[in-house]
């Protein structure tokens, strides 16, 4: 490859969590070696630019999800390295965070998270009328509570559990509960960038005189009530946040999907006041779609489950009742339940060692590039395994056009309130396109 090219770039390589948890690099050159600083959004390169190259495609049409056409390139429930390896012309959709490569533990798992239902069971609407969540199935509350308890990553007591078709109900539902209905004008919704690249199109998609996207939170100023959505590890850059607001009529969010042992220490339990969390993270199963959320307040939890009711009348049975025998045997797995050590690696220990297997193809794969530079995440205690380490990201972020250049499709940094020059790459693959990633990226020379 023309070196003139690699270093004309005006682009980053970012990484981030899932999975989205990580980091951001910028390439550049300085003279014969590289600068190195802290930025706001993570650790950059920084450098003079030399003229930049036209791109070998037109990528002004960029969209923040998965465009139909991605969806056919990952659509195969498994994919044949041979399918893959094509000597560099076919692209690798790194586009989004399909969390595939939980897929080997889980066939390892067999039979145990199988479910039976027979016609003649869940007729009904209703699952406890009792609870204000009328349509939460008892075993799945069980099986969070039970996760939640045997991994120490938040307070479930005191809290009303509401379930949802994935946290993006549960992300709208929250935002009804929380908007008086009789404000003046719509409340302001903010997050610290970069952001997760769909709350602004969550947000205004149903154009609700309640709430509307405000933006960055760091940038917001004006001295009226607020939603801020605090994402902690962050989606996209990997970061422990806190507020960053901080006024008197502001209201909290706490996404909390990515707070697990595969992904971060985890150092103490969540303690807020409206937590959400999803199965898509916690154990791979995105195709269940199915979320939760932890509310301390009864009446935003009644507000919360009378947006799903209108919603969709509910969430469905069949899916809760899987994903309560995959969080339980999540748990069984770590308190080797019904299982032999021998049989079944504790889940965790099984994400977190190929989430760290994969960072260190990463490293190496960047040290023979010789391109590009990783930063060091600092390490801590996580409580619920013992072990002292750093975060360990679900997704990577990097120049869009360089890497479409070498046929690997990303997702541009202006969706996620960041430059252009950013962009971010799913982690999260079946190990055949993982693989074939590392080695496009190790064969990147300047």
């Amino acid at each position: 490859m023309d070196k003139r090219k690699v270093l004309s770039l005006r682009h980053a390589l970012m990484f981030s969590v899932a999975l989205n948890v990580g980091l951001f690099l910028r390439l550049g050159y300085v003279g014969e070696g590289w600068r190195a600083e802290q930025s706001l959004h993570g650790f950059c390169l920084e450098g003079k630019q030399r003229n930049r190259e036209a791109p070998m495609e037109d990528f002004s049409q960029k969209v923040a999800h998965v465009s139909k056409g991605k969806l056919v390139e990952t659509a195969s429930s498994s994919v044949a390295r041979s399918d893959v390896e094509d000597g560099g012309r076919r692209n690798i959709n790194l586009d989004h965070g399909d969390p595939t490569m939980y897929e080997r533990f889980w066939k390892q798992m067999g039979d145990k998270t199988t479910v039976v239902i027979s016609g003649s069971q869940y007729i009904s609407y209703f699952s406890d009328v009792t609870n204000i969540c009328w349509f939460l199935e008892p075993e799945f509350a069980k099986a969070v509570i039970r996760l939640h308890k045997l991994v120490g990553n938040a307070i479930t007591e005191g809290r009303h559990i509401v379930v949802g078709t994935g946290s993006t109900q549960l992300y709208q539902a929250a935002l009804y509960a929380l908007c008086p209905p009789d404000a003046s004008e719509p409340m302001s919704v903010v997050s610290a960038a970069p952001f997760y690249s769909s709350y602004p199109l969550m947000t205004d998609f149903l154009k609700s005189g309640l709430f509307k996207w405000a933006g960055d939170a760091l940038k917001f100023s004006q001295d009226r009530p607020y939603i801020e959505l605090v994402t902690s590890p962050n989606n996209p850059d990997g970061s422990t946040r806190k507020p960053v607001v901080n006024q008197k009529d502001g209201i909290l969010v706490h996404d909390l999907a990515y707070y697990w042992p595969q992904y971060t220490p985890i150092n103490s339990p969540a303690d807020h006041e409206l937590m959400l969390f999803t199965v898509s993270k916690s154990s791979g199963h995105a195709g269940a779609r199915i979320g939760w959320a932890l509310v301390k307040d009864q009446e935003v939890a009644r507000k919360m489950t009378e947006f799903i009711e209108i919603n969709t009348i509910g969430v469905s049975k069949d899916s809760q009742l899987r994903a309560a025998k995959i969080l339980q045997a999540v748990a069984d797995s770590c308190d080797h339940v019904g299982t032999s050590p021998e049989e079944v690696q504790p889940f965790f220990d099984h994400s977190y060692i190929l989430m760290e297997k994969r960072w260190n193809q990463l490293r190496a794969a960047v040290e023979k590039s010789r391109l590009f530079s990783l930063p060091n995440f600092s390490t801590a205690r996580c409580n619920f395994s013992g072990r002292i380490f750093e975060t360990q990201p679900g997704e990577i972020e990097d120049c869009e056009i360089f890497l479409r250049s070498h046929h690997i499709l990303t997702r541009g940094g202006e969706h996620f309130g960041a430059s252009q020059k950013y962009v971010r790459i799913s982690m999260l693959p079946r190990d055949e396109m993982f693989d074939l990633f590392i080695e496009r990226l190790s064969e990147i020379q300047s």
